[in-house]
């Protein structure tokens, strides 16, 4: 996996991406990190990081649980300009469509069809609950932005309102880029169909009782 050429691809100008490694054991402290700084920036309407704390959690959990591998690549930029949280994570695993068609339901895919599959709600290898590519779609539908899955010799791009495959040079193993917009007020809930209260849990995790006041 060629780290600085993704970088190169998907990270135009300044600053420059903050790149990391994760695992099963520091999952949680890297996604903690990137929602800490986020907090930080006036400018980020605080739904759209409730949600994207549960869909970027979702994604390197995929890593882990789907890419037979034990460990990923995360890279991650907001953007002042473009107002987008950017985040690219890469693994160099077996890649989606020899995971999912390890499900009989799915076996008869192609490596193009298995990309437009993996967006869908309820759309798994067996190993999950096909639920995380799908809600960071939904993320997309509603604040707005790009999301991008390459995988062997295909990429999907879904820009809100519809998804496009096309033939790329081999990636090896996953790769998924996320640029979201973060001026736009939604409700976080909404991402996840309302099948957990995220907003609230993203509340009692990282913000205190004060901040909780001055929400309202």
């Amino acid at each position: 996996m060629n780290i600085n050429k993704l970088i190169g691809m998907y990270f135009e100008g300044l600053p420059a991406p903050d790149v990391f490694t994760f695992d099963s054991e520091s999952i949680n402290d890297e996604c903690n990190a990137i929602v800490s700084n986020l907090l930080k920036i006036h400018d980020i309407e605080l739904s759209v990081v409730q949600s994207f704390n549960y869909c970027l959690y979702e994604v390197l959990d995929n890593v882990l649980t789907h890419s037979g591998k034990n460990s990923g690549v995360l890279v991650s930029r907001y953007s002042a300009e473009k107002k987008q949280i950017q985040v690219l994570v890469a693994d160099d695993g077996m890649g989606i469509h020899r995971s999912l068609i390890e499900n009989d339901l799915y076996k008869d895919l192609t490596e193009a069809e298995a990309l437009q599959h993996v967006i869908l709600d309820k759309v798994t290898d067996g190993k999950g609950m096909g639920f995380g590519l799908y809600s960071t779609k939904n993320l997309i539908t509603f604040a707005g932005g790009t999301l991008v899955i390459a995988s062997g010799q295909h990429k999907l791009v879904y820009d809100g309102l519809q998804s496009t495959v096309c033939e790329i040079e081999n990636t090896e193993g996953t790769v998924v880029y996320l640029a979201v917009n973060a001026n736009r007020e939604i409700n976080a809930n909404d991402v996840v169909d309302n099948r957990t209260d995220c907003a609230a849990d993203f509340n009692e995790a990282f913000l205190e009782d004060d901040d909780l006041d001055n929400l309202w």
